[in-house]
């Protein structure tokens, strides 16, 4: 099953710098757009919507030009849902999940913490009702992908020198302590589970002369580690700041 996962910055802006062509080239069983800056509604094109895909859409409930996150799945999902339950972040078009018989794929967009203090306090509230909600279902019979823009680093390995600062989401001490503790309690990064070569970012939030990260991943159950058969991240072409990451798992 492959899985790809791309914070678009602007679904329509993506569409127009190729997205839609490249990804019906990729063979993708499920696909994870976030920050798609749109509302369902005004997606005129069938383009958005291809035949060979079930698509759904959580928009921002009160501005649709602000974050936003969708699922395209070529089989059709026993059921989707739409948020986590957090009554202060649901609204905000963040998470979206397709339930299948033993598994759950959601496509993330974490707050990014940009902006002043009560940003950055919202971004930490949400992350601490997300490791709540992760370890909730950690022990339920079917494994979790949860795939997207995690605004989270974890190793030195994964920011470029010049991109290595606390100024930019996800290096703060508190942020890595977060995640690393979701990583030691059964969960792991699909990526940095098959493929540990240097050099492997998704995300120059300065542009491509500034330092990259990668901030952007495939969050697992850690039961599916040994059934990850394929992890890259494409770089061919840019369809916005972030690039995609694709995972392939032995998952029926």
């Amino acid at each position: 099953m492959r899985v790809i996962s791309l914070v678009v910055e602007g679904l329509e802006q993506a569409r127009d710098a190729g997205l839609f062509k490249w990804l019906m080239e990729q063979d993708a069983d499920i696909i994870c757009l976030q920050d798609t800056r749109c509302s369902e509604y005004s997606l005129t094109s069938d383009e958005f919507f291809p035949r060979e895909y079930n698509a759904y859409f959580l928009d921002h409930y009160d501005d649709h030009r602000k974050n936003g996150v969708a699922i395209y799945c070529r089989d059709l999902p026993k059921a989707i849902m739409s948020g986590l339950g957090f009554i202060d972040y649901d609204s905000q078009g963040l998470y979206i999940q397709a339930d299948y018989s033993n598994f759950s794929v959601g496509s993330l967009l974490m707050p990014s913490g940009l902006g002043p203090d009560a940003a950055m306090n919202d971004k930490l509230k949400f992350m601490q009702d997300l490791g709540g909600h992760l370890q909730k279902v950690r022990n339920k019979r079917r494994d979790f992908i949860v795939c997207g823009g995690w605004e989270l680093v974890n190793k030195p390995i994964d920011a470029e020198e010049a991109g290595n600062r606390v100024d930019i989401p996800g290096f703060s001490d508190i942020e890595q302590m977060w995640l690393r503790e979701l990583y030691r309690n059964g969960y792991c990064d699909a990526f940095r589970s098959y493929n540990n070569d240097p050099d492997e970012f998704t995300w120059w939030p300065e542009g491509d002369d500034a330092g990259g990260v990668r901030s952007d991943t495939h969050v697992v159950s850690s039961s599916l580690v040994g059934r990850i058969d394929y992890a890259a991240i494409y770089t061919g072409e840019a369809f916005s700041s972030h690039a995609p990451v694709i995972v392939d798992y032995d998952i029926d």
